[in-house]
C-alpha cells in the first residue's frame, strides 16, 4: 500500500513553498515521523515528516522545484501487518561524484545543525558544512559565504624583475570582474513582491516627529539592575514603544483597523509585530494580547523572537496575524527612514537611533538624546491630522512614561 506525502497547510496566505533539502533518498527506509524534506516558505523553513514507516518508493520533486499546497512531492510504499516493506530499488536524485572528491550532495553533515539555506549554498559552493564554524551553533547562510571566500595570497618570495624593454608599454593588471548568480529565496521573492504591492495598493504617507529620550534613559539607569534581578531580563527601550503605541492605538483605533472591500475593520484586541532582520530577510512576529503584558513579558517576548529568528526556528504561528507593527532601524544605525506599510495594517511606527543633539527647552539650548521617529500610514484609513496626533501621543508617553502607568 502507498500513500502520498504532500505538501502541507502552510499557514495563512502561504500557498507556495520551495523543495530545499531532501532528507531521505529515493529507496530508503523510514520511520513514523522521521522528517523526509526540508521546505522553504516565504515566512519560515520546515520539515515535513513521514506520518508512518515504509519506504521512501519515489521523488516527484527535487531540490529547488516550486511546489503548491497539497501538491504530491512523494510515494511512501508503507509497511501492513508491522511487516518489513518491500525493498524498492534506489533512485539517486543527485549524480555521485568521482572518488575522492566530495559531491554537492554530501556538502551538508547530518551530524551539523544548519538552515536550508545554508545547504544549498553550501552546494553551490561546494563547501562542507562539518567544516563551517558557527558561532550561533546552527549554520547560517553568512556563515557559508564567509567559509566559501577564498583567503588573500601571502605574500611571494622576492625575486628580482625581469628586465623589460624600454619601447614596451607597461601592461594594466587584469581586474577581478567576476559575477555570481544566486536564485532567490522564497522570502526575498514575497518581500520584493509584497513591498511593490504594498505601494500600489495603499495610499502611503509617512509623517515625522522627535523625542527627547531622557525620561526613558534615566528610568531604565535607575531600575534596570533591580528589573532584572526581578524578572530575568534587561529592560530596552522596546518595551517603552510597544507601551506607548498600545496607548496611541486605543486613543486612535483607525490605526488599529484595516480595509476589507468597502468595510471598515476595526480591531479591539493589540497584537503588535515586531519587525525582526532575519538570514533570509525581514520578518515580523507577533506579541499576541500585548496590552494585558507588563513590561517584562513584552521584553521576553522581543527576546524570544530575536533568538529563534536567528536560529530559524520561528513558526508559522509566530508571523500569522498583527494589527500594527514596529520595526527599528536605530539598531542599525538609522537616524531615519519611511517604514512601508504591512498589508493589510494601516499604520507602521518606524523606530531610530538615539543621538545626542542640541535641543531648546525652556528657552536654553541643552543637549539631550534624541529619536526621530516615523509613522507610515494608509491615507485611504487614516488622515494626516490623526496620523500626527498620533505621534505626538506617542511622543508623550515617551517624554513622561508616568502616562503609561495612569492610562493603563
Amino acid at each position: 500500500m502507498s500513500t502520498n506525502i504532500v505538501v502541507p497547510e502552510l499557514g495563512e496566505s502561504v500557498v507556495e513553498a520551495r523543495v530545499a533539502k531532501w532528507l531521505k533518498k529515493a529507496g530508503e527506509p523510514v520511520t513514523a515521523g522521521e522528517p523526509l524534506v526540508e521546505l522553504e516558505t516565504e515566512k519560515i523553513d520546515l520539515e515535513v515528516s513521514a506520518d508512518r514507516a515504509g519506504v521512501l518508493a519515489s521523488i516527484r520533486h527535487l531540490e529547488g522545484a516550486d511546489v503548491k499546497v497539497g501538491e504530491v512531492l512523494a510515494v511512501l510504499q508503507e509497511s501492513t501487518n508491522g511487516s518489513k516493506p518491500a525493498a524498492v530499488p534506489e533512485v539517486p536524485t543527485v549524480p555521485e561524484a568521482p572518488q575522492g572528491q566530495v559531491s554537492k550532495a554530501d556538502a551538508s553533515s547530518p551530524e551539523k545543525k544548519s538552515t536550508p539555506t545554508a545547504k544549498n549554498v553550501a552546494k553551490a559552493h561546494d563547501v562542507r558544512l562539518e567544516a563551517v564554524e558557527s558561532v550561533s551553533g546552527r549554520v547560517t547562510k553568512q556563515d557559508v559565504l564567509k567559509a566559501a571566500t577564498p583567503r588573500a595570497a601571502g605574500p611571494l618570495p622576492h625575486t628580482a624583475p625581469a628586465p623589460q624593454p624600454t619601447s614596451r608599454k607597461p601592461q594594466a593588471a587584469a581586474s577581478n570582474r567576476s559575477e555570481t548568480r544566486e536564485r532567490m529565496s522564497k522570502r526575498r521573492v514575497t518581500i520584493a513582491r509584497r513591498l511593490v504591492e504594498a505601494q500600489h495598493t495603499a495610499a502611503m504617507l509617512t509623517t515625522f516627529n522627535e523625542v527627547d529620550m531622557s525620561a526613558v534613559t534615566q528610568l531604565r539607569e535607575r531600575r534596570k539592575e533591580a528589573f532584572n534581578r526581578t524578572f530575568g531580563v534587561g529592560i530596552g527601550i522596546a518595551s517603552f514603544f510597544v507601551k506607548a503605541a498600545i496607548g496611541a492605538l486605543k486613543a486612535f483605533p483607525q490605526v488599529n483597523a484595516e480595509i476589507q472591500g468597502d468595510e471598515i475593520v476595526y480591531k479591539h484586541y493589540f497584537d503588535i509585530g515586531m519587525a525582526v532582520g532575519a538570514e533570509g530577510g525581514l520578518v515580523v512576529p507577533v506579541i499576541r494580547d500585548a496590552d494585558r503584558l507588563g513590561f517584562a513579558g513584552i521584553e521576553l517576548a522581543i527576546r524570544d523572537f530575536a533568538k529563534r529568528a536567528q536560529d530559524g526556528s520561528l513558526t508559522l504561528e509566530d508571523l500569522k496575524g498583527g494589527t500594527f507593527t514596529i520595526t527599528n532601524g536605530g539598531v542599525f544605525g538609522s537616524l531615519m527612514s519611511t517604514p512601508i506599510l504591512n498589508p493589510p495594517q494601516v499604520g507602521i511606527l518606524g523606530l531610530h537611533k538615539i543621538a545626542d543633539r542640541a535641543v531648546a527647552v525652556n528657552g536654553q539650548v541643552v543637549i539631550r538624546p534624541m529619536m526621530y521617529l516615523a509613522l507610515s500610514y494608509d491615507h485611504r484609513m487614516v488622515d494626516g491630522r490623526e496620523a500626527v496626533q498620533f505621534l505626538i501621543k506617542i511622543k508623550e508617553y515617551i517624554e513622561d512614561p508616568a502616562w503609561m502607568l495612569l492610562e493603563s
